[in-house]
């Protein structure tokens, strides 16, 4: 059954990142578009206004009435467990399931795939690539892994372009689902060792990755990574003379990062990416690489950059005043922390800076514990708030309180949600991070309310 056979598809874990923005693409399409979550959410209730039926809770016997094997499709998450009483109901009465992965992996052959990788960058990496085919003659469809400033959605549609961009997403060796006409890989720091066991393998997956791009196409590597592709092969870093692609003069402006582009001999100077961050200057200059290989005039590119506004969560400025400075931020591996903190350090020298970490995954917590530590310790305050379990169960002996015992900085403390906004009552100078995968977001609106309130003069 191909899915424009399909009448009715039914997303398992629909409030997820990926699975909305495939949502989105099917409601587009004039398809019925069910599902479930277990929690109610901004992306849930966007999906309600845009024709979704979700349910919140496993009351399923009332909701199947209309529904046959012949015409429906059913995806779901890995990080759904087995045990989910719609996942087990459907496969009981034999109907068609998918992994999100497969279904995007049915997109992408029917498309110019153009497919993100990599531990980190890959979000802003997509939402820059898409933001910038947009603004040219060839266009794009995106489904994105966050909630692009500029597009307020995680979904494109354009039903005049070719080619298609999208995350490739390493959970679950998810991304060997894919057909890529062009890869780009940002990285590959050993994560989810959960599921790949070790480095190595985990690195094996990427390799495997690589050599599922179009050998007519083009992979677009961050320089150091070696993969033995079939395909063309390009190369892009920050201050490199031996990269095709590279930035160098890198300088922090009041409207975003500016920076010098050298692609393949040639430069272009001035440029301004609308958001700050060394990191984010490098995830420019992979997007940038792409739109030269594909034929696009960087200068014209480069003039519409700078009304880039990134995503959602990630280096997202909640508040910035004279005094205070409130960030929130994605990050939820060690290399990640490590660069939003020198970002941090670059942009409000002198500065303190209190961070909020929400470790997500026990398995994670305890595979970098002593990484987590080390670039948490270069915070002048922590604040660390229970694990962020997901589709996991404890892992006995690690904890937040193990974690912090790391930690190795004075003004530290294990936290409860419940109990931050008065921790935070009288914070009213310096910059605080809010940091992490899980559901630290819900805190983001009630601490910039309270900071809000904590700046108003008595």
């Amino acid at each position: 059954m191909r899915t424009k056979e399909v009448e009715h598809i039914f997303f398992i874990g629909i409030g997820g990142i990926g699975m909305s923005a495939l949502a989105r693409f099917y409601l587009l399409k004039g398809i019925s578009v069910w599902g479930y979550d277990k929690t109610r959410s901004p992306l849930t209730e966007m999906l309600e206004r845009e024709g979704a039926t979700i349910y919140y809770s496993e009351d399923w016997e009332s909701h199947l009435n209309s529904w046959q094997v012949g015409n429906s499709l059913i995806v779901y998450t890995p990080a759904i467990p087995e045990t989910n009483l719609f996942l087990t109901t459907f496969k009981t009465l034999n109907f068609r399931l998918l992994k999100r992965s497969e279904l995007l992996g049915e997109i992408t052959r029917f498309s110019k795939s153009l497919c993100i990788a990599g531990t980190h960058g890959k979000s802003t990496t997509s939402a820059m690539l898409a933001f910038l085919l947009s603004n040219s003659s060839l266009g794009c469809n995106a489904f994105l892994g966050a909630i692009s400033s500029n597009f307020g959605t995680n979904f494109r549609l354009d039903q005049n372009s070719d080619f298609t961009v999208l995350e490739a997403d390493e959970y679950d060796r998810s991304f060997l689902q894919l057909s890529p006409y062009l890869s780009l890989i940002t990285s590959m720091d050993p994560d989810h060792l959960d599921i790949y066991g070790t480095p190595d393998k985990f690195q094996e997956g990427f390799k495997q990755f690589a050599r599922k791009t179009d050998p007519q196409g083009l992979l677009v590597l961050r320089e150091g990574l070696d993969l033995g592709a079939l395909s063309r092969t390009v190369t892009y870093a920050l201050d490199s003379s031996t990269a095709d692609y590279s930035a160098t003069n890198i300088v922090e402006t009041i409207s975003g990062a500016k920076f010098t582009l050298r692609a393949k001999g040639q430069f272009y100077h001035d440029i301004c990416i609308g958001i700050h961050g060394l990191h984010n200057v490098e995830n420019a200059v992979g997007a940038l690489a792409i739109c030269s290989e594909l034929g696009l005039d960087l200068r014209e590119l480069a003039l519409a950059f700078s009304q880039f506004k990134g995503i959602k969560r990630r280096f997202e400025k909640i508040l910035v005043t004279d005094k205070l400075v409130y960030v929130d931020d994605y990050a939820h591996h060690p290399t990640e922390i490590r660069s939003l903190l020198k970002s941090l350090r670059n942009m409000y020298p002198g500065q303190k800076i209190t961070g909020i970490f929400q470790p997500h995954l026990f398995s994670r917590t305890r595979d970098f514990g002593d990484d987590f530590a080390k670039e948490l310790s270069e915070l002048d305050q922590l604040y660390l708030l229970p694990i962020y379990p997901a589709r996991e169960e404890p892992i006995r002996g690690i904890d937040s309180d193990w974690l912090l015992a790391k930690a190795r900085l004075p003004h530290k403390a294990v936290i409860k949600p419940t109990e931050l906004l008065d921790e935070l009552r009288s914070f009213e100078e310096g910059v605080l991070v809010t940091i992490g995968a899980g559901d630290i977001d819900r805190l983001v609106g009630p601490i910039s309310e309270l900071l809000t309130i904590n700046l108003k003069p008595l």
